[in-house]
């Protein structure tokens, strides 16, 4: 059964940095999507934030395009976010998903909460 176990959150003010990792087991990482997507407090439903295909491509939500970076390490089966330029609003908890679409397989972590704040 897999298994994705996100850290490195924690409480940043305005303007600071973080590192989120990912790590995954119990799956053939290298085939899947890795994607990140958070919920703000009392929001009703998870915003995708960025996706890594598992040939590198990365995409991103244009709140955060240039601030943020997702990246992977397949040997580590690993994927990470940097969030950079944090503001305020981008406080919220952060999930890690992995996903593989033939056969029609998804993964979730427990998530790892974010908070700017001065």
């Amino acid at each position: 059964q897999g298994q994705l176990v996100e850290s490195g959150g924690g409480l940043v003010q305005p303007g600071g940095s973080l590192r989120l990792s990912c790590a995954a087991s119990g799956i053939a990482f290298e085939l899947y999507s890795m994607s990140w997507y958070r919920q703000a407090p009392g929001g009703k439903q998870r915003e995708l934030v960025a996706i890594i295909s598992r040939g590198g491509n990365t995409n991103y939500a244009d709140s955060v395009k240039g601030r943020f970076t997702i990246s992977r390490d397949n040997a580590k089966k690993t994927v990470y976010l940097r969030l950079d330029s944090l503001k305020p609003e981008d406080t919220a908890v952060y999930y890690c998903n992995a996903d593989l679409v033939v056969p029609s397989v998804t993964y979730w972590g427990q998530g790892t909460q974010v908070t700017v704040s001065s």
